[in-house]
């Protein structure tokens, strides 16, 4: 059996070439504004918002939901916020991402680690973990501490 890191890899080559836009859609799920839920995947480094890729037919916001449910078990209580529209042309070329804002939400169940996530948790916005991406600290300065937004992943 081939390995799931190794398919999600061949569909993001896929991916990539075979469009001219690819855009995603990631959540900063907020605790009380001094904690943030991050993710850490199986087929990538460092701890991430929780997110993924918006399929055919299927609006950013709604792809945020479905995501934030399958990564991490949330349910937003309120249709998430849309903070910014961020390129992301470093990691990819035509590469953008939605960054929703979910402040009330609920957690009926974490999921158990699995092929796409290896874990989850709540980390204090100060305090972030080793590993948490550039980008991370970046948006949580937007979010939080009013910092002028970048278009900029």
């Amino acid at each position: 059996m081939v390995p799931q890191r190794i398919v999600n890899k061949v569909f993001q080559l896929y991916w990539r070439q075979s469009r001219a836009l690819t855009m995603g859609a990631q959540a900063v799920i907020l605790r009380n504004n001094s904690h943030v839920l991050l993710v850490r995947h199986t087929y990538r480094p460092g701890w991430h918002f929780p997110g993924g890729g918006v399929e055919k037919n299927e609006t950013p916001a709604t792809a945020v939901i479905r995501e934030m449910q399958e990564e991490a078990g949330v349910i937003p209580q309120y249709s998430p916020e849309l903070f910014g529209l961020y390129a992301n042309f470093e990691a990819f070329p035509s590469d953008h991402i939605a960054l929703y804002v979910v402040r009330d939400w609920t957690q009926p169940k974490v999921p158990k680690p699995n092929a796409e996530i290896a874990e989850q948790g709540f980390f204090a916005i100060d305090e972030l973990p080793d590993g948490a991406t550039p980008a991370v600290a970046r948006r949580l300065d937007e979010i939080i501490r009013n910092r002028a937004p970048s278009d900029q992943w």
